[in-house]
């Protein structure tokens, strides 16, 4: 067998794993979800090995989605951490056999607590299986392993069985992108949401110059604004153009361009601006974006200049438009 027929036969084998495993879906699943949803207190995952690994997953997937949960390690629990246990949380075990020497040594004192214990395992008949509230079945026909000793499928299917916990759950509670932007405020879908002009936009050493300034005076602030943009005011404080280095160079082809003149004469008049800080970053690229332009000036009612907005600082922040 080449090794593109062992990467489609592991796929095969485990999708239909999944399949599998959908299809006996029961009543356990549902009283799972009952008394995650009846918890208090946290939802504590715990395993050893690879379960421990997925158990960790889990454990972060279900956090981010509403529902409030953390990882122990059985073993840290034997040592002192069964104290981060409380009377108002739920505990979820996972172990395929069943019979984890460190996860079973725990068990007695988790039923110390009263606390429910949902069991995943593939042995209902198990030490798990025996003192758990509700088992939920992660048995597979086979593992994805040649050998079949390495845990592949049966890892694949336990993630799979908490995502769909974890998406149950958050379907229940009417959990909302927003709620999820919330939990991931550096995230990508976190800076769509919530980051706004006035976090991004640049407020000081703003390349401002007069209607009187010279284009060469213009140039000169150009360069130290590090915009690629002079912001043109009149003798009120109010913007009134904008030259660019495109306007720059377009000044340069003609023949009566001299460096004397004034910059407003070769600047673009009524000049795009934005007055909402509290407006969206992901929207302002979009206007930006739409325009066509690099820098979108920032104004108060009076139409004064208080910031300027780069495309470059949008991208740097990694902000998408919608």
């Amino acid at each position: 067998m080449n090794l593109l027929d062992i990467a489609k036969r592991t796929f095969i084998i485990e999708a239909d794993a999944l399949q599998n495993a959908a299809k006996r879906l029961d009543e356990n699943f549902l009283k799972a979800i009952t008394i995650i949803l009846d918890t208090k207190g946290k939802l504590i995952i715990t395993g050893v090995g690879k379960s421990g690994l997925v158990g960790a997953k889990m454990a972060a997937t279900f956090a981010s989605t509403g529902t409030s949960s953390f990882f122990l390690h059985p073993t840290e629990a034997l040592h002192g951490d069964l104290g981060m246990i409380g009377k108002g949380d739920t505990l979820l075990a996972i172990s395929s056999s069943g019979e984890s020497e460190e996860l079973t040594k725990i068990l007695p004192h988790i039923k110390r607590f009263n606390i429910p214990l949902i069991g995943l395992t593939s042995n209902p008949s198990s030490s798990l299986g025996q003192y758990a509230d509700v088992f939920l079945d992660i048995s597979v026909e086979k593992e994805a392993c040649p050998l079949g000793i390495a845990p592949t499928t049966s890892t694949t299917l336990t993630m799979a069985l908490g995502d769909a916990l974890a998406l149950a759950l958050m379907e229940h509670r009417g959990f909302k992108e927003q709620d999820f932007a919330s939990f991931h405020p550096g995230g990508s879908l976190g800076k769509k949401l919530f980051v706004k002009i006035k976090d991004l936009m640049r407020t000081e050493s703003l390349p401002i110059i007069n209607a009187k300034t010279t284009l060469r005076e213009a140039i000169v602030t150009m360069s130290e604004g590090k915009l690629g943009t002079v912001l043109i005011v009149d003798e009120h404080q109010k913007f009134i153009a904008i030259l660019s280095d495109g306007d720059l160079r377009r000044a340069l082809m003609q023949k009566s361009f001299s460096l004397q003149h004034l910059a407003i004469d070769y600047a673009s008049k009524n000049p795009k601006s934005y007055t909402n800080t509290e407006l969206l970053a992901s929207e302002a690229l979009e206007l930006i974006e739409n325009d066509r332009i690099q820098v979108l000036p920032i104004t108060n009612e009076d139409n004064q200049i208080i910031g300027a907005l780069h495309i470059h600082d949008l991208i740097n922040a990694g902000i998408k438009s919608k």
